[in-house]
C-alpha cells in the first residue's frame, strides 16, 4: 500500500427577502441546502436530495403519497411552539423532482446568544467554540504534548499534524492514508482530490470543524480535539463523505463510489455518495452505520454503532428517511423508506422506525411507538439513551 508518512434542518423552513450581498446570514445552514428562486421573488431553503441524472416530468403515486404524509405530518406539529412556524409549500417542494438539483452552497453561519441555542433549530456557533484557526492551534498543541509524553507516536504526529500548516492540509493528508490502496487509488492522488474539494468548496472544512466541536461537546470519552481528528473513525467516515458528495455534486459519480466503497472498507460506515448530511454530526463508535442515497439528515444529529438509515422500494424518487435537526439515534436503530422523523427527537436502541414521527417525541419498540411528545429538553445535548423510554405509572 502506497503510504506518505514518510516526507477531505430540518427543525425548519425560513423565507427571507432577496439580499444583494453574497452571504445570507440570518439563514445558519443554506451552504448545506442552497437557494432556490421562485417567482414570487421569495428566496425559500430547499433541503432535497441531488437526483439531478433522474428524468422525471410528474411526480410518482409514491410521491404524492409521500406528500400526503408529509402534510400529515405538519398537521401533528403545527402546535409546536418551540419551532419557528413551518411553511408548508415550502417544505412539501423538498419532493418535487425539479427541487433535486445541485446547489451552490453559501457562506458562514451566524453567532447566536447562548440562551437561544436549540439543536433542533439547526447549528449555531456557541460562546465556547472556536473558531477554524483557534481550533488548528489548539490541536497542534495537544499534538505537540502527545509527542513530548508518547515518543513512539511523535513520528506519527510530526508528518500528521505537525508538518503542516493549516487544518485542510492536515485533514486531506489524514484521509488520504487512511483510504489509499494499491489498486483503485494511491494516497498522493486522495490527498490532491481532498485539497480539490476543500479548495472549491471551504463550508466542507467549516463542516468538519462543526463536527468535531460537536463530538468535543457530546461525547465525554473525547478529551482532546486532535483525540477525535487522529483516532475517531466516526469523524473520519463522515469527512470521508463529504469529500464523496462534493465529487457526485460534480458529476464524477464513478470516482464518488469509488472512494465511498474504499471508505465503507476502512471505516465500517457505508454511507451513499448522495445522501446529504448537515453540520455537527456525531457518529459514536460508528460500526454499522448505514445511509442510503436519497436520506437526508439535518444538523446537530447523534447516531450510535449499527444505525440504518434504510430504503425501501425501487422507485427513483425519495425511498430513505428524512432526519431532522438535532435527533438523537440510539444504537441500532434501523429507519427504513421515506419516513420523517421531526427535529428534536429521540429513537430508542433497537427501535425500528417504518412511520413518521413528530418532532420533540420519543420513540422506542418494534415497530416503534410514541412514548412521549413534546420533550422538553433535546435529547441530543444530553445524549442519554435511557431516560423517557418508560411511561409514569403508579402501583
Amino acid at each position: 500500500m502506497q503510504s506518505i508518512y514518510a516526507f477531505s434542518r430540518l427543525g425548519s423552513t425560513v423565507n427571507a427577502k432577496p439580499s444583494t450581498s453574497s452571504c445570507t446570514p440570518h439563514l445558519p445552514s443554506e451552504r448545506r441546502y442552497g437557494l432556490q428562486k421562485r417567482s414570487s421573488n421569495v428566496a425559500s431553503r430547499t433541503l432535497a436530495p441531488d437526483r439531478s441524472h433522474v428524468s422525471s416530468a410528474t411526480p410518482s403515486a409514491e410521491l404524492e403519497v409521500l406528500q400526503q404524509r408529509l402534510a400529515a405530518h405538519l398537521d401533528t406539529t403545527a402546535s409546536d411552539t418551540r419551532t419557528p412556524p413551518v411553511d408548508r409549500a415550502e417544505l412539501l417542494g423538498w419532493l418535487s423532482p425539479r427541487a433535486r438539483n445541485p446547489r451552490k452552497r453559501l457562506a458562514s453561519p451566524v453567532s447566536f446568544p447562548e440562551d437561544e441555542y436549540h439543536p433542533s433549530q439547526g447549528w449555531k456557533p456557541r460562546p465556547h467554540h472556536l473558531s477554524k484557526q483557534q481550533l488548528w492551534e489548539r490541536i497542534r498543541v495537544e499534538s505537540q504534548q502527545d509527542a513530548a509524553s508518547e515518543p513512539t507516536l511523535a513520528s506519527f504526529l510530526y508528518s500528521t499534524v505537525l508538518s503542516h500548516n493549516s487544518l485542510e492540509k492536515t485533514l486531506g493528508f489524514l484521509l488520504a492514508n487512511k483510504l489509499a490502496n494499491g489498486t483503485t487509488l494511491g494516497a498522493v492522488q486522495v490527498m490532491r482530490l481532498c485539497q480539490d474539494a476543500y479548495d472549491d468548496d471551504p463550508s466542507i472544512v467549516d463542516a468538519a470543524v462543526a463536527d468535531m466541536l460537536a463530538v468535543k461537546d457530546r461525547d465525554p470519552a473525547c478529551e482532546k480535539f486532535a483525540q477525535c481528528m487522529l483516532y475517531f473513525k466516526g469523524f473520519q467516515a463522515v469527512q470521508s463523505h463529504r469529500v464523496c458528495h462534493w465529487l457526485w455534486g460534480n458529476g464524477r459519480r464513478s470516482l464518488a463510489l469509488a472512494l465511498a466503497s474504499r471508505a465503507s472498507e476502512v471505516f465500517h460506515v457505508d454511507i451513499h455518495p448522495a445522501a446529504q448530511l448537515g453540520i455537527g454530526i456525531l457518529l459514536d463508535h460508528a460500526t454499522g452505520v448505514v445511509i442510503g442515497e436519497t436520506a437526508i439528515v439535518g444538523d446537530n444529529v447523534s447516531m450510535l454503532h449499527h444505525v440504518s438509515l434504510g430504503g425501501s422500494g425501487t422507485s427513483n424518487d425519495v425511498r430513505h428517511p428524512t432526519v431532522g435537526h438535532g435527533v438523537l439515534l440510539g444504537a441500532g436503530a434501523t429507519l427504513l423508506g421515506p419516513i420523517v422523523v421531526g427535529a428534536g427527537s429521540k429513537i430508542g436502541a433497537g427501535s425500528l422506525v417504518v412511520s413518521d414521527l413528530p418532532a420533540h417525541c420519543v420513540a422506542v419498540g418494534v415497530p416503534a411507538k410514541i412514548v412521549k411528545r413534546d420533550l422538553l429538553r433535546e435529547p441530543v445535548q444530553d445524549m442519554d439513551q435511557c431516560a423517557d423510554f418508560i411511561l409514569d405509572y403508579v402501583i
